[in-house]
């Protein structure tokens, strides 16, 4: 069956200025990346790689197989992937359809991506399928405020944020929506410790495949 066709998204302003405005967070948020990260074991994919920026936390990892479907990120990432301290191999592909075979993996990463998938539910239904009966899905990412009043001045900015950040939606409502896809979530919330951090709610955790099956189409097996 052929693989549903999405279009990559092409961000070279975010991807060039990216790093040099993830730098001042990186004082505070390289520990839940080591935590994501760290307890990745086996076959892991990782969803919506970006520049790089969690490669060197990966430690029980078999292989890595990094997606990225940004051209201008992936060329960044490449020299994290070089250096890093377990074998990563880079594909362009987008998250709604993962050029991946049923079961491939024992743990999908996901790190502050799902805000700006296009699909979000058609994105965690790939995530699914290829990952193995038994294997998770870790998951560090910024959701929808369960603050009604955030919550509806998130909605007010959705649109101009979205513009100015690559895609990204500060509203999306990803631990509902993975419940919704069959997933059992386990995460903790916290706000970030920057200014307004409570407009970007933080979580961090695992969630499981409910049933035994992942089910869905089968696509090629891993590069």
């Amino acid at each position: 069956m052929a693989l549903p066709r999405v279009r990559r998204p092409n961000h070279p302003v975010f991807a060039f200025v990216y790093d040099w405005l993830a730098a001042p967070a990186q004082r505070w948020e390289a520990r839940y990346r080591e935590e994501l990260c760290a307890g990745a074991r086996g076959r892991v994919l990782e969803l919506g790689a970006g520049t790089g920026l969690n490669f060197a936390h990966y430690r029980s990892a078999r292989r890595v197989v990094a997606v990225e479907p940004e051209p201008h990120m992936l060329r960044r990432a490449a020299r994290r992937a070089a250096e890093a301290p377990v074998p990563v191999t880079l594909v362009a592909a987008v998250a709604e359809a993962l050029p991946l075979r049923d079961g491939a993996f024992d743990a999908v990463v996901c790190s502050l991506v799902l805000c700006s998938v296009r699909d979000l539910g058609r994105a965690l239904g790939e995530c699914r399928r290829v990952l193995a009966p038994q294997g998770e899905l870790r998951l560090y990412e910024h959701v929808r405020s369960p603050r009604p009043g955030v919550a509806r001045l998130q909605d007010r900015l959705e649109r101009p944020w979205r513009r100015l950040a690559g895609g990204c939606h500060p509203n999306r409502d990803t631990v509902g929506t993975l419940r919704a896809q069959g997933f059992r979530v386990e995460v903790r919330a916290f706000d970030p410790p920057v200014l307004g951090g409570p407009l970007l709610p933080h979580v961090l955790g695992v969630a499981r495949p409910a049933a035994a099956d992942v089910a869905g189409p089968a696509g090629p097996g891993p590069p």
